[in-house]
């Protein structure tokens, strides 16, 4: 049973990494590549700020601590571009990194997934480090959603062709 609740979180988990990688391939269509570094004001962060920050944040903590190798996240560097890759440069790097992480998670032994560890001045097991990086990447492809939206005025269809009012059925 153990078993075969640790494949069902990892599983769950994998694909709630793809839905956000699929809203952000289908936010990134939107918009053309001035609009990637644009910045709503100076306290905020352009569409590249975000993706660079996922890409620090998903490799320090899914690929280096749970997958325990080396940390060279630069995360100074993430929030302080103002240009550099294109928006297909930006979307490789992510889905690559994306791609590692769910490997990663995909092959952790039950032992890595209970082990605690300190990543960014923070204690957390696998399990926890599983749940910050799903609920972060949700969290900023919910910031990159909306930042398009204001860019060109558009619901982005996320669901479309899916009848999100269906009740539940227990």
């Amino acid at each position: 049973m153990e078993a075969q609740i640790i494949e069902e979180f990892k599983q769950n988990a994998i694909y709630r990494l793809d839905e956000s990688t699929r809203m952000i391939k289908r936010a990134l269509s939107e918009i053309g590549e001035a609009g990637v570094w644009v910045r709503p004001n100076h306290v905020s962060n352009s569409i590249g700020n975000l993706i660079l920050h996922l890409c620090g944040n998903i490799g320090q903590y899914a690929i280096a601590s749970l997958g325990e190798l080396p940390d060279d996240r630069d995360r100074d560097a993430e929030f302080n571009a103002m240009e550099g890759l294109v928006k297909d440069e930006l979307f490789e790097k992510l889905d690559e990194i994306v791609n590692k992480a769910k490997a990663t998670i995909q092959y952790a032994t039950a032992e890595q997934l209970t082990k605690k560890r300190e990543v960014q001045g923070f204690t957390f097991s696998g399990i926890g480090i599983v749940m910050h990086v799903v609920e972060h990447y949700s969290y900023h492809t919910g910031q990159i959603a909306f930042w398009v939206k204001q860019l060109v005025a558009k619901d982005l269809g996320f669901y479309d062709g899916v009848d999100l009012n269906i009740k539940n059925k227990n």
